[in-house]
């Protein structure tokens, strides 16, 4: 007998939603209550005459958790629209993080040469500490910070996930 295993795979999931008290804490406790995970999590107003929210979730799971996380996000009262952008075409992600790195010396110049390569500018400055900006994929940011790392990394804040698809028509 030969067993098939599904492959785990990342998708971005957008919501569109009332954007009224409660709704977050529905669509997380969908996630919550059934055991499935969330690796990113945003929500913003993104309608303000019409009062409506993106929640944009990355999750992971089978084929066949995906499609369930999808048609139960739809069947949530106040979710006008589930896109699942990962397998709908061509689309944008990006990330913006703050890192802090105590650099003196020698290490100061070397971070500083670091976040250049990364495109990352510089938010705050001590003698003892920079803040960096950087934006872009999960990938480039978590590139960024294993090579802060060793030149004093102190602290990451990270916004989670934004996504759009591309072209011309909307969500």
């Amino acid at each position: 007998m030969v067993k098939i295993v599904e492959e785990i795979r990342y998708h971005t999931i957008c919501v569109l939603v009332d954007n009224e008290a409660g709704v977050l804490a529905r669509v997380i406790g969908l996630f919550s209550g059934r055991g499935y995970n969330i690796d990113s999590l945003t929500v913003a107003e993104v309608d303000p005459n019409e009062k409506l929210s993106l929640i944009t979730v990355v999750t992971s799971g089978t084929p066949m958790i995906i499609e369930q996380i999808k048609a139960q996000l739809g069947r949530l009262v106040p979710v006008h629209k589930v896109s699942d952008l990962t397998v709908e075409g061509p689309h944008v992600e990006r990330e913006l993080a703050l890192v802090k790195v105590a650099a003196t010396g020698e290490k100061r110049g070397e971070s500083m040469l670091t976040a250049n390569i990364f495109r990352a500018r510089v938010v705050d400055s001590t003698s003892e500490s920079f803040v960096f900006e950087i934006v872009g994929s999960s990938e480039k940011l978590d590139a960024f910070i294993r090579a802060m790392t060793p030149l004093g990394l102190v602290d990451v804040s990270r916004t989670g996930v934004v996504a759009i698809a591309r072209g011309a028509k909307p969500l």
